[in-house]
């Protein structure tokens, strides 16, 4: 059974760090893409980061870009999302997801939810003052 459990969330205030991580069970992160997003109150869920099976190649929203930054320790089966400079808007649950990408597919990571099979339950973040 595939399990990923996210930790790390918390209270934090704007401009402040935390960094979120993502282990998993039942599933061998190397060699499969895996992705960071987040849900905010009364929004849709949003892509935040991924990172490809196969040469780690990076994919980032916008909105995170330059403060965000997405790694994965294939020794560890984890998976991390190091989130500087927090605002505000960044207040969400935020969640892991991989998938079974088939070998031709494992250069690449994709930030639309549709593209994983497994998630974690989330972890929630929050920044306030």
């Amino acid at each position: 059974q595939v399990q990923l459990v996210e930790s790390g969330g918390g209270l934090v205030q704007p401009g402040g760090s935390l960094r979120l991580s993502c282990a998993a069970s039942g599933f061998t992160f190397d060699g499969y893409a895996t992705g960071w997003f987040r849900q905010a109150p009364g929004k849709e869920r949003e892509g935040v980061s991924c990172i490809s099976g196969i040469g780690s190649n990076t994919y980032s929203a916008d909105s995170v870009k330059g403060r965000f930054t997405i790694s994965r320790d294939n020794t560890k089966n984890t998976m991390y999302l190091q989130m500087n400079s927090l605002k505000p808007e960044d207040t969400a649950v935020y969640y892991c997801a991989t998938t079974r990408s088939p070998w031709y597919d494992r250069l690449r990571c994709d930030l639309r939810g549709n593209y994983y099979d497994y998630w974690g339950q989330g972890t929630q973040v929050t920044v306030s003052s």
